[in-house]
């Protein structure tokens, strides 16, 4: 049971290193600002010249060759590995407190289309298929705002661990900030001025490491975690079915 602990410090240190490791990549790569260089005097804007560099956002930063590789491969397993995460967790309160259930269906309900729009977002890359990339981050990013607060709210209702009493205030801070840097994130995207682009690409950065710190805190309910709850909520969807065909 205690292996599974590995799980969500996996998924922590697969999306903090490599989406780092492309930031690195393009910026060496003279691809994008850095994020502490607020100098527009050779931001490419809406027109784009060679040698002009981008903003420094997660997609800007993984949107030229060599990097725009890792951060498909990044995302794409990212996005992935989020997917499990919320049906482990599912699977969880199901086996623990089923009392909870059409809430926990909800927030992985969220956690699902969460995936789908990080799949859509590595697999269009913003400079040829703009509006498709856009989308899928524009839903991926709204939905964990919701799946990170459903969580949050899971944590005050269930008890997993017996350290809910920490557990729950620290989730609290993650999810408010979570839902205060996805607004400021996305007024800002939209501006024509190089200082607010600049700055929704650093609210970008801290929502992103907020909701990897988020996931990390999980380790904790993931040492009380094991297999057979896969297998019993899986048996429970098999018995769900018969049911329903009766009762139609």
């Amino acid at each position: 049971m205690v292996l599974w602990i590995i799980f969500p410090i996996f998924i922590f240190a697969l999306s903090f290193i490599g989406t780092w490791t492309v930031y690195g990549l393009a910026l060496a790569n003279n691809h994008v600002f850095s994020l502490s260089d607020w100098n527009s005097s050779n931001y490419c804007g809406w027109n784009r010249t060679n040698g002009c560099l981008l903003v420094p956002t997660i997609s800007s930063s993984g949107s030229n060759a060599p990097e725009s590789s890792l951060f498909s491969a990044t995302i794409n397993l990212g996005s992935f590995l989020f997917l499990l995460f919320s049906v482990f967790h599912h699977a969880h309160i199901m086996e623990k407190h089923m009392c909870h259930s059409m809430l926990s269906k909800f927030a992985l309900t969220f956690g699902v289309v969460a995936s789908m729009g990080g799949f859509a977002a590595a697999n269009c890359n913003p400079l040829f298929l703009q509006l498709v990339h856009n989308l899928g981050a524009a839903v991926c990013f709204m939905c964990i705002c919701f799946y990170t607060a459903l969580l949050t709210l899971l944590t005050r209702k269930c008890v997993l661990t017996g350290y809910e009493k920490i557990l729950y205030p620290v989730r609290i801070s993650f999810t408010v900030i979570q839902a205060i840097a996805t607004i400021c994130y996305t007024v800002l995207f939209g501006q024509e001025k190089y200082f607010y682009v600049h700055l929704s690409a650093i609210f970008e950065w801290m929502l992103f490491v907020n909701l990897e710190l988020f996931q990390l805190s999980y380790a904790v309910e993931f040492c009380f975690f094991s297999s057979f709850m896969i297998s019993n909520l899986l048996n429970k969807r098999g018995e769900e079915k018969p049911l329903m065909m009766t009762m139609s």
